[in-house]
């Protein structure tokens, strides 16, 4: 069946395509309910569709929000590796179909232009998820678009930011383990970046040993990319170096699974021989055996905060800039043993 145009929906309504074009647009012009109703009408009878490529060209706006995950080194996937995304991007689709918007989601490799894509696509804001190089910051800066950052530490005052506090949250890890009575924690991170949030856990790490009076040790510090491969891998390197690490904190769910999985491999159990604690309250967590315990953190409200400020900064270009601290906490399953 042929796709209905605007010229159709006008005939069939009786009015111009003007009409119609200011009612699809919300325009501020003197339009009766009636007109309003039969238009409308006219579109359900003839399923109309706007076409949102000439839309844009006429309003200078594609009705499209940029969705930027960083990738770890050029050609990775980390996008497909870290649930923690596909969490965060269904909250962001979903709100963001609310609003009227759809999202574009770029995989962003290290070597590559990062405002490309803003320009080629005319997106009318980002959501950047993760940490990035200082001259990220400044080019988005000349765009001018609203930008909201995720898990990021930037400084620069001309973006929104959501986060939690990192630092707290791998302290709170830290002193769990410790209060189950173990003294030789390993620490399983992602790589520590300036600004980012890895580096900020690794701090409270550090903080909680030494509350406790325990020396702080390169040796149980293991630096990974952050999937599940990476957790086995390390999982299997602590055993065969025979360490006495007794528990360990990971930086993220997805590596405490693989590191539950590579210790099962060499013959060792969770929590009896190793426990760990996890990162993000990842879905699949609490369906593992045994049930990871983890600091529990909003990935879904996190994305619905984003699409919530954008929002409002989509409509207001005078909007203040907005500094969110979500809440965590943590929850606990079966994959820490107490020691006492």
């Amino acid at each position: 069946m042929k796709r209905a145009t605007l010229k159709d929906v006008a005939e069939r309504a009786g009015v111009s395509k003007a009409t119609v074009s200011y009612i699809l647009n919300n325009a501020d012009k003197p339009i009766t309910e009636e007109t309003r109703l039969k238009v409308k009408k006219a579109m359900e009878e003839l399923q109309y569709v706007p076409n949102l490529g000439a839309a844009a060209l006429t309003n200078k706006t594609s009705k499209m929000i940029g969705v930027v995950i960083p990738q770890t080194e050029p050609g990775s996937q980390l996008m497909f590796q870290n649930s923690f995304y596909s969490e965060i991007i269904s909250a962001i689709e979903y709100h963001a179909r609310k609003i009227g918007y759809h999202i574009l989601i770029s995989g962003t490799d290290v070597d590559e232009s990062y405002i490309k894509l803003i320009y080629e696509r005319n997106l009318d804001a980002v959501i950047a998820i993760g940490v990035y190089p200082d001259d990220f910051f400044e080019q988005f800066k000349k765009i001018g678009i609203p930008t909201v950052l995720i898990d990021s530490y930037c400084k620069d005052e001309h973006f929104h930011n959501i986060r939690i506090d990192d630092e707290l949250g791998a302290y709170m890890a830290t002193k769990y383990m410790l209060e189950k009575h173990h003294t030789k924690i390993g620490f399983l991170s992602g790589e520590m970046k300036e600004d980012g949030v890895i580096k900020k856990r690794h701090e409270g790490y550090k903080k909680a040993l030494a509350e406790y009076g325990i020396p702080y040790d390169n040796d149980c510090i293991f630096e990974v990319e952050v999937d599940f491969n990476s957790g086995i891998e390390a999982a299997e390197k602590i055993v065969k170096e025979k360490t006495d690490i007794t528990g360990i904190v990971t930086t993220a769910d997805v590596l405490a699974i693989g590191a539950i999985k590579g210790f099962h491999q060499m013959g060792k159990r969770v929590p009896f021989d190793y426990s760990i604690i996890g990162f993000d309250d990842l879905e699949i967590s609490k369906y593992i055996t045994p049930g990871l315990t983890t600091i529990k953190q909003d990935i879904y409200g996190k994305g619905k905060c984003a699409v919530d400020i954008l929002e409002k900064a989509l409509e207001d270009k005078n909007y203040p800039k907005q500094d969110v601290t979500m809440k965590f906490e943590v929850v606990e399953r079966e994959s820490v043993r107490d020691l006492s």
